[in-house]
């Protein structure tokens, strides 16, 4: 008894380091005009006692997730057909990292396969009899690369005296709606010694807005609309050529 009454007394053991942070916006707003955007992730390392070893940092901004599916198409006599597949749980809309140093010299891969760290790690794959599962992983990162969505920055995060550290995470103009998971990790040896966490709110506004609630919640006008968007479209095309045809 007089044990625990001397370990609740105690609690437990302060950390060395803790992470302050902050983002330069909470929200995105989403409009006819949006090309992308920047967000500045800052922050700093809190002490109460001298360090016992230099640290790094990692910021990971994630968009919303979403299941689909990964197909492995092969040409059979002149077609592209779809031979093999891979269910993937989960996968960000959008995934951003950035760090101090190159990930593979400052994050361990028990820490990674524990955080999910990387854009390969936040990918949740379920093979449906298929062998090789990282291939697929594979291939849709380097889908998602290409197209902008995922996103390595090494050396992205500027880390003054070990104590203030900031990094610009790019967002493009492809983003869907939902709340953007944004996580800092202060690591040192190849551990997280300390974590934080917080969130961007992406949302559409004006005539994006509009549109999008009804597509969701009334399809039969939204495709009606739709159509008489395209039918005039297409009338406005013909009257502007007939009126320059000599």
């Amino acid at each position: 008894m007089r044990w625990l009454l001397l370990l609740l007394l105690l609690g437990p053991p302060a950390r060395a380091e803790e992470l302050v942070l902050g983002l330069s916006a909470s929200e995105v707003d989403i409009t006819a005009t949006f090309d992308g955007s920047d967000i500045l992730v800052f922050g700093a390392v809190k002490r109460d006692r001298p360090s016992p070893g230099p640290l790094d940092v990692a910021v990971a901004v994630s968009g919303p997730l979403r299941p689909l599916v990964v197909r492995h198409a092969e040409r059979t006599f002149g077609i592209w057909v779809n031979t093999a597949s891979v269910a993937v749980d989960a996968a960000p809309s959008f995934y951003a990292v950035a760090t101090t140093r190159p990930l593979d010299r400052i994050l361990s891969d028990t820490e990674d396969l524990r955080r999910a760290i990387t854009p390969a790690r936040a990918i949740r794959a379920v093979g449906t009899g298929v062998a090789n599962r990282e291939d697929y992983v594979e291939a849709l990162l380097r889908l998602y690369e290409a197209e902008g969505r995922y996103a390595v920055e090494e050396g992205g995060v500027a880390f003054a005296e070990q104590t203030l550290f900031r990094a610009r995470i790019a967002l493009p103009a492809s983003l869907t709606e939902g709340a953007y998971a944004t996580r800092i990790f202060l690591l040192r040896d190849g551990a997280v010694i300390d974590s934080a966490e917080t969130s961007i709110e992406v949302r559409k506004v004006g005539v994006e807005r509009w549109l999008y609630r009804l597509s969701v919640e009334q399809p039969i006008p939204y495709g009606l609309l739709a159509l008489l968007l395209a039918i005039g479209a297409g009338w406005g095309a013909q009257a502007a050529f007939a009126a320059v045809r000599p």
